[in-house]
């Protein structure tokens, strides 16, 4: 305390510097002091201190939470677009857009007088009954996937509440079918190493990270893990045992990596030459985010998923998810096979609905797409600047990442004290996924920052 007060006394009496060079004090300040005076003049939103109000908030608030997450002193109270603010009024560029949800921003206008008026009139009613949307969603769901020329055989949905129970019912479906299909032989699932697909038991056995699956081992059985873009490995990793297979078109979590055409292509030609249900789980990629409306429209219609997962950005921050199949699993599974409380009550669905209306706009996708060429054309300078510690740019559309040859946490850090949020993935990888409707200014006002966060971050080693 008396050290933040020390030094809010004597800024304004000092030059604010720009480098460290031309920061020159009075020799009878302790370094100390100088620090963190230094550290104030060019942090503009530094981290709330141990004796801020959010950090005592925190305190004691974390009594009673279970702690499962390691965060910074940072409250956000409000956000408009694609800015946050915090407790204390610091304003941030969001380039995270809370992992890939808010993909139409904070307080979209529309979105919320949906919310409301929805709101007003009935929120849930369970699954017992029939209510007006969530009908109403799963068509608009496969009519447009079918007008963008994605998931050519897509034909019903199961809504649900996040993404991990979206990919919960993706490997109950599978294992249903091959059931019917093969008996109690034809159990297996395939997932890959560097994926991520949630932290249920299922969803979580399906993501081969030791420092997920470890503390709650052992995972639910027949789960074998093959490696990403490896087409080579493909017969020996799904045979005739094999019930399902799910991948993502787009690593998220794991380092935002590809999936190439030919790996994509080579995979759905082994699921159908043994039965095996492929499963594309485009919760962070799907969505728009690609530029596309689904990541693996792309493709051809032999590579498309006979079942597709989605959560994140369909809700734009409402907790939503779907899985959307093919007749040829819809066909085998009956009335009780599968179920939830929540999922698909009129509010969600309701905002599902005016959320993929919007996000299925051409000249919303369109826009996708330039926006991450701004993001390219820096990160490719960057690349140039910076040849020991940038490594490679990865990613479509707004789903980007940066490889970098050191821990980034630092970096992280940087970049949020200056006003900016940014998050990692995978290994020594920075994660870009700010809403999709982020203004062309905002995108340089925050990689601008970024610049200035990189420059102070390489200097540091």
């Amino acid at each position: 305390m008396a050290l933040q007060m020390a030094s809010k006394r004597l800024l304004p009496s000092l030059m604010r510097p720009t480098s460290l060079r031309q920061f020159r004090l009075a020799s009878s300040l302790s370094s100390a002091v100088k620090a963190e005076i230094l550290h104030e003049t060019t942090h503009p939103s530094h981290d709330p201190p141990a004796d801020s109000g959010s950090a005592r908030l925190i305190a004691d608030h974390e009594k009673y939470m279970v702690a499962t997450y390691s965060r910074p002193t940072t409250i956000f109270a409000k956000a408009d677009g694609s800015h946050l603010w915090d407790l204390e009024n610091r304003r941030y560029v969001d380039f995270t857009a809370g992992i890939a949800v808010n993909a139409l921003g904070h307080n979209d206008e529309v979105f919320l007088s949906v919310m409301a008026e929805q709101a007003s009139q009935i929120i849930h009613t369970s699954n017992l009954y029939h209510n007006l949307w969530t009908g109403e969603l799963s068509k608009l769901l496969v009519t447009k996937t079918h007008e963008h020329s994605a998931f050519a055989t897509a034909s019903r949905v199961f809504i649900c509440n996040s993404g991990s129970e979206a990919n919960e019912a993706a490997l109950k479906f599978s294992r249903k079918v091959g059931k019917q299909l093969g008996g109690d032989r034809k159990t297996g699932l395939v997932s890959f190493h560097n994926s991520f697909h949630g932290r249920t038991m299922g969803s979580l056995s399906a993501t081969p990270n030791p420092k997920y699956q470890a503390p709650f081992a052992p995972m639910v059985p027949g789960f074998k893990y093959g490696t990403f873009n490896d087409i080579a490995g493909i017969p020996e990793l799904v045979t005739e045992e094999t019930c399902g297979v799910i991948v993502e078109p787009i690593q998220g979590e794991g380092g935002v990596n590809v999936g190439t055409a030919e790996f994509l292509v080579a995979l759905a030609r082994r699921c159908r030459e043994v039965g095996a249900v492929l499963i594309y789980d485009e919760i962070q990629c799907g969505l728009g985010r690609t530029g596309d409306l689904w990541a693996h429209q792309f493709l051809p219609k032999e590579a498309h998923p006979d079942i597709l997962t989605m959560a994140k950005a369909l809700g734009n921050g409402f907790p939503i998810g779907a899985t959307m199949v093919n007749d040829f699993v819809a066909e085998k599974i009956l009335i009780g096979d599968h179920g939830t409380t929540f999922g698909g009550n009129p509010l969600a669905s309701r905002i599902g609905h005016y959320v993929f209306s919007r996000l299925s706009d051409p000249k919303l996708l369109k826009g996708v797409e330039a926006k991450g060429q701004i993001f390219k054309k820096r990160f490719e300078a960057l690349a140039a600047k910076y040849p020991d510690v940038v490594k490679e740019v990865r990613g479509r559309g707004l789903i980007l990442g940066l490889q970098l040859t050191r821990d980034p946490k630092e970096l992280i850090r940087e970049c949020r004290e200056r006003g900016l949020l940014v998050i990692t993935c995978g290994t020594n990888t920075v994660r870009f996924v700010p809403p999709l409707v982020i203004e062309d200014e905002v995108i340089e006002e925050g990689l601008a920052i970024f610049e200035k966060a990189m420059e102070a971050w390489v200097a540091m080693e």
